[in-house]
């Protein structure tokens, strides 16, 4: 991927837990607009890949590069203001029970310091409606995420997510768990918040579908439907969407949708439907 503007690039990291191997010379790129299918059996690395892109683990050997900044000797105060920048959805959403959803979207506006120095009442209020209408949720503002279906709780985590404009949102099996077209529905409105905002993002999946919409459909403001785009001459894909396939904390393989599918190993066609 091209890195001329850096979102956000990982150097040669490797990530032990005592013998263990989590990230093993883990090394890749990505910018604005840019995004990165990561696939695995269980404990291949994916979820450390993600913890250590936002400095919740240290790498053992290596560097870790986020929005331009090194981030791998970084202490934890220090982090503040850049992880204000990467939006997550958890597993699932992740949202608070105790809270209602408008309460969820606006947690990251209220609680990340350097948002909440700047946000007021009508401002965060202005900014939650938005986010919820984005993903068209707008009408459950004052309900609590036990009312909502397990797709709307996924809606709800995006919008709180990109609450905040990141650069970067983690998404992490964001389809998890849900039926086909709820899962197509989920895959549209990150490819909606991508090409709107020009947004990069880290997708773990166990879902070669969600890659595969990604990396051929983008959204179109003018008709608000995701449509998809020809491949060029060489059958690639146009939208900046790569695969990242992971066994044992090692890249096994990166590179585009058309050099997955056409990849001989064993391991890595297991993920490709």
């Amino acid at each position: 991927m091209a890195t001329d503007s850096s979102i956000l690039r990982f150097e040669n990291v490797n990530l032990h837990f005592g013998d263990v191997p989590a990230l093993v010379n883990v090394s890749f790129g990505m910018g604005p607009g840019e995004t990165l299918v990561v696939m695995g059996a269980a404990g291949s690395g994916k979820t450390m890949l993600l913890k250590s892109a936002m400095g919740l683990v240290k790498p053992d050997s290596g560097r870790v590069f986020l929005l331009d900044q090194e981030i791998t000797s970084l202490q934890e105060s220090q982090l503040f203001d850049i992880r204000s920048n990467v939006g997550i959805l958890f597993q699932e959403g992740g949202l608070f029970d105790s809270l209602t959803v408008a309460e969820n979207v606006a947690y990251p506006l209220l609680y990340q310091p350097r948002h909440a120095a700047t946000s007021q009442n009508g401002t965060v209020d202005q900014k939650v409606r938005e986010a919820l209408r984005f993903v068209e949720l707008e009408h459950t503002l004052n309900k609590f995420p036990s009312e909502l279906s397990g797709g709307m709780r996924r809606r709800v985590g995006i919008a709180r997510a990109i609450v905040t404009e990141p650069a970067l949102v983690l998404y992490d099996s964001p389809t998890a768990g849900l039926d086909p077209i709820t899962a197509n529905t989920i895959i549209s409105l990150i490819i909606k918040q991508r090409d709107l905002h020009n947004t990069a993002a880290i997708m773990v999946t166990y879902r070669y579908q969600d890659g595969h919409l990604m990396a051929n459909f983008r959204y179109n403001p003018n008709s608000g439907q995701v449509e998809r785009v020809a491949p060029d001459k060489d059958g690639e894909n146009l939208l900046n969407t790569e695969f990242l396939i992971m066994d044992e904390g090692r890249e096994v393989f990166e590179g585009s949708e058309v050099e997955l599918t056409a990849f001989p190993d064993r391991y890595v066609q297991k993920f490709v439907r």
